[in-house]
């Protein structure tokens, strides 16, 4: 009888221990999959391919989707693009003798993924850490009144993560408003491309707003340095750069604000 109960006391164990590792490995598999959903990053490029009625064309610029991207894919991150109207955005500063523009146009793997950017109606917000507006004049056209993209920025703000944008970028963040009915910029250091730097390249009367004056008139901290000259600003999780020049740095903030949290 004791044998007995012995044999059948050992089978138990065996089973209980194969029951933990079985609970083991699942919960394992389930932080494993967390930990990847939480790696991720959405880039915001614009669809809008020219400047007001000059013919011109133009889109999102290249160098401020290449250098975020090479520092936070070095990082481990995963990136996700979307644009306002899904589908193969239009490119401007396609400039390949810029080594990290190269590398990033001619990885298979991302080159395919940002010419079937998703639609703003196909994210989900919760699979993001960040999110990063990449600039060119397109974005002055069709970020700022995407109201899709505004409720995706502000979720992923509110769930603890990061939002960044450079240059022309921040028109996405125009009119952004968090739960409390506040503009995620007000009250905040906020830098982006200068009515100065419009002035200089004459198309401060082809956009179809001022971006420097409409952050103010939001209430920004606005802060700027000379133009073309590399300017990143940090501020409760908010990254902002000022000018293409500023695109490197950004990606170094954005990895810094993730790293802390």
């Amino acid at each position: 009888m004791k044998k007995l109960v012995k044999k059948i006391f050992k089978g138990l164990l065996v089973i209980a221990g194969c029951t933990i590792t079985l609970f083991s490995n699942q919960a394992a598999a389930q932080t494993l999959k967390t930990k990847k959903m939480n790696k991720k990053i959405l880039f915001v490029v614009s669809s809008h391919d020219k400047k007001g009625n000059t013919g011109e064309a133009t889109g999102y610029y290249l160098s401020e989707v290449s250098h975020p991207w090479e520092i936070l894919h070095n990082a481990g991150y995963e990136i996700d693009f979307v644009s306002p109207k899904g589908g193969t955005p239009p490119v401007d500063g396609f400039n390949l003798e810029d080594p990290i523009n190269k590398k990033f146009w001619e990885n298979k793997e991302y080159n395919k993924k940002i010419n079937n950017s998703m639609k703003p109606s196909e994210v989900n917000p919760n699979d993001y850490v960040a999110i990063h507006y990449a600039g060119g004049h397109g974005t002055m056209w069709d970020f700022a009144d995407n109201a899709e993209l505004a409720l995706i920025a502000q979720k992923i703000y509110e769930n603890n993560g990061v939002v960044s944008a450079v240059c022309h970028g921040p028109a996405g963040l125009v009119n952004i408003k968090l739960s409390n009915g506040k503009y995620l910029v007000d009250g905040k250091k906020i830098n982006a491309f200068t009515n100065e730097e419009e002035i200089a390249v004459k198309l401060e009367k082809v956009v179809p707003y001022m971006l420097e004056t409409v952050l103010i008139e939001r209430g920004a901290k606005f802060e700027k340095s000379g133009l073309w000259q590399p300017h990143v600003t940090v501020d409760q999780r908010v990254v902002t750069g000022q000018n293409p020049q500023s695109a490197h740095g950004v990606g170094e903030a954005v990895l810094a604000e993730l790293q802390k949290l």
